[in-house]
């Protein structure tokens, strides 16, 4: 039963919700099933974030529209003030190829305070970007990136490190989705 419920949520978020042209509306449906997700933050349309309850976010962070975040068997933890660009994918799961039974591997993925992802990026399992770092945009991310390092690529390589305070705060206010 408890799997039944789960399965229709999923489907109410990913299919319906994220796809309703109000953020107020999409905002209140999250937060009313995942306290883990702060008040500032904002997920933009048509993103899909499958078992979204084991997902977290700080405040002031934006997930631009047409997102794929995969929470189904591991978290994605999200901190402050965390720029998603549209179309990007954050992979918990993926498959051991060495495995002859094609065995599952995973683990969580922690993106961390003032964190730049462009857009198109793909980031797989286990990955954590620490505070600053920023990926360009069609990386791929297969290992964890530095505090204010820059990648870039397939996959993605050190290109420089950012020259920057990281004072800002995202305030993102939606005019139209």
């Amino acid at each position: 039963m408890k799997r039944l419920f789960g399965a229709i949520i999923n489907y109410i978020f990913n299919e319906v919700v994220t796809h309703v042209p109000c953020h107020a509306l999409r905002k209140l449906y999250l937060r009313a099933f995942n306290k883990n997700i702060h008040k500032s933050s904002v997920i933009l349309m048509h993103s899909k974030i499958p078992n979204f309850w084991n997902l977290e976010i700080g405040s002031n962070s934006i997930i631009n529209q047409y997102c794929h975040i995969d929470c189904r068997h591991y978290r994605v933890i999200i901190k402050t003030n965390v720029d998603i660009g549209p179309f990007s994918r954050i992979w918990t799961l993926g498959h051991n190829p060495n495995n002859e039974l094609h065995a599952l591997y995973g683990g969580d993925v922690l993106i961390e305070d003032h964190v730049w992802i462009a857009s198109g990026v793909t980031i797989l399992p286990s990955v954590k970007l620490l505070r600053g770092a920023v990926v360009g945009a069609s990386s791929v991310v297969h290992k964890s990136v530095g505090e204010k390092e820059i990648v870039a690529g397939n996959p993605a390589r050190h290109i420089k490190m950012r020259d920057n305070n990281l004072n800002y705060n995202i305030n993102y206010k939606p005019l139209l989705d």
